[in-house]
């Protein structure tokens, strides 16, 4: 019937969310650091330090959840 009737709910949710980091990502985070600098090699730096940076929140969050995951029963036994 739809188009995006074959696709599982969560897996939208997911690619919705995961646009809007990357949108508030480059909005918050590598605009200003690329309007900081004027040379070409220092904004090829500074991109690459807020990658970096993406990267290492991502995978913080990453690890968190799997933590919450993994101890689920110790946890909801805790609370």
């Amino acid at each position: 019937m739809f188009a995006l009737s074959s696709i599982n709910t969560q897996y939208l949710i997911v690619g919705i969310t995961a646009a809007l980091v990357l949108i508030a990502f480059a909005a918050l985070v590598l605009t200003p650091a690329l309007s900081s600098f004027g040379r070409l090699w220092e904004k090829i730096i500074a991109t690459v330090l807020s990658v970096y940076v993406l990267a290492v929140l991502i995978s913080l969050g990453v690890g968190v959840g799997l933590v919450v995951v993994f101890y689920w029963d110790s946890i909801s036994e805790f609370v």
